[in-house]
């Protein structure tokens, strides 16, 4: 038998196994997924959030548990962990009342709008916030009436298997089933007889499943990562923006889609903003996750560690200052990084970096700024630091998500990208009804 062995990326020592799944067995898992549907479709939304609810209240007396096995596995220091996993502890009961609430009937002239299940939904989640996302497509497909095929990255199954434990023991048999694999179990998964797609993911891996899901026309909702701009305007407050700008650059070891990646600051105030920026991160402390104040934890993997300093020793090479960090890389991690005088032909600028760098440059005409940002095939979060033109400077950025002194993302709205960052989008009211079937049922 083929088993996937997980990896502590602290120290490089195997973890534990899970047993990869036969993509012969996948086809066959979607069809008793599509059986299944059919009762777990015709109950009500209130018998269907009774299990999920369930199964939350066991995962709140796992919390401590749940918290340590994603930490060891995907590197996070152990506070972020306690906070994915209670978030999705307390927080799945809170989404299904979200999506019931989005998918209630509404009257049309002469008929009703309806919200009826899709069938079976294939979930295919990242490694960087396993459980969260994972469960934020979960949950409204599951509570939409659909049935879910959920493949989690091949970095992080064993937390992923941990939480389908917990699940599969309150939903009825074949609503949620797991598969373990790498690439040739999500493409069996993504051409086997589903009826929606959701992932969250690279790129590249998203154009993929667009191609090959074209064939059977499947409903497909994609968050595929961000290179987010910062716009630091002239009348910025600086301390709160270098605090900011570090916080988000560093935030999970720089492993987050919404991570701030390209700093644009107006030069007369870019002296101050990078010292301020330099005197925060130096601050930061990496180790791994049961080291006392612990910031930043250990890169996911050696490949994605080398992406990182590749584009730290590009930027260096092609005329960036550094500031902080730069080099003597620890086995496993990468140093807390602050450059300036990034330019365009730098790969920083170009492509996602997905670490721990702070990536600054300067402009003198705000139009500038606003081009720069806008720049990238990328559009999934962007933010702005400054009073007087920053609610101008916020509706130009081309994004889905755009903060104004502060992160991006607002309680009860959708999670959405623009440009080649999103297709389809989820969260909130209008997220929560992609999961599902409009049906328009007209009577006389």
């Amino acid at each position: 038998m083929e088993v996937l062995t997980s990896i502590n990326p602290a120290n490089g020592q195997a973890l534990g196994q899970v047993p990869v799944t036969p993509v012969a067995q996948i086809a066959p898992m979607v069809a008793q997924a599509q059986q299944a549907q059919k009762a777990w479709g015709r109950l009500s939304f209130d018998e269907r959030i009774a299990f999920i609810e369930g199964a939350a209240q066991e995962v709140q007396g796992q919390i401590e548990e749940l918290a340590v096995l994603l930490s060891k596995e995907m590197g996070k220091d152990i506070r972020r962990s306690g906070g994915e996993v209670s978030g999705v502890a307390y927080g799945a009961a809170h989404m299904a009342q979200e999506v019931k609430q989005a998918l209630q009937p509404e009257n049309q002239t002469g008929g009703q709008m309806v919200y009826a299940p899709l069938g079976v939904v294939a979930v295919i989640s990242p490694w960087n916030y396993p459980l969260a996302m994972a469960n934020n497509l979960m949950i409204p497909a599951l509570v939409a009436g659909n049935t879910v095929v959920f493949k989690p990255s091949e970095e992080t199954p064993l937390i992923a298997q941990a939480y389908v434990n917990v699940l599969q023991k309150h939903l009825p048999k074949n609503v949620l089933q797991i598969v373990h694999g790498a690439a040739p179990q999500g493409i069996a998964l993504v051409e086997a007889n589903v009826n929606m797609i959701a992932f969250t993911g690279s790129q590249r891996t998203g154009k993929d499943i667009m191609r090959r899901a074209a064939n059977g026309v499947k409903r497909l909702v994609m968050e595929l990562g961000g290179n987010d701009p910062m716009i630091v305007l002239p009348d910025a407050d600086i301390k709160a923006a270098a605090r900011f700008a570090v916080a988000s650059s560093f935030e999970n070891a720089g492993q987050m889609c919404t991570s701030t990646e390209r700093i644009y600051v107006h030069n007369s105030v870019a002296q101050a903003f990078e010292q301020a920026v330099v005197a925060v991160a130096q601050q930061y402390k990496v180790g791994p996750w049961n080291m006392e104040n612990v910031n930043i934890g250990p890169i996911v993997n050696l490949q994605q560690r080398q992406k990182i300093i590749d584009h730290i020793n590009d930027a260096k090479a092609k005329g960036a200052r550094v500031l902080l960090g730069g080099q003597n890389h620890p086995e496993h991690y990468v140093t807390p990084t602050v450059l300036a005088d990034v330019t365009e032909h730098m790969l920083m600028e170009q492509e996602e970096t997905f670490g721990p760098v702070v990536s600054m440059q300067t402009y003198s005409q705000v139009p500038d700024a606003v081009s720069k940002a806008n720049h990238s095939p990328y559009g999934l979060g962007a933010v702005v630091f400054g009073h007087e033109q920053a609610q101008e400077v916020a509706g130009q950025l081309e994004a889905g998500m755009v903060g104004i002194n502060t992160s991006v993302g607002a309680g009860g709205a959708p999670w959405v990208g623009a440009k080649q960052s999103g297709f389809g989008f989820h969260g909130g009211a209008q997220g929560h009804r992609q999961f599902a079937q409009v049906k328009v049922i007209s009577t006389r």
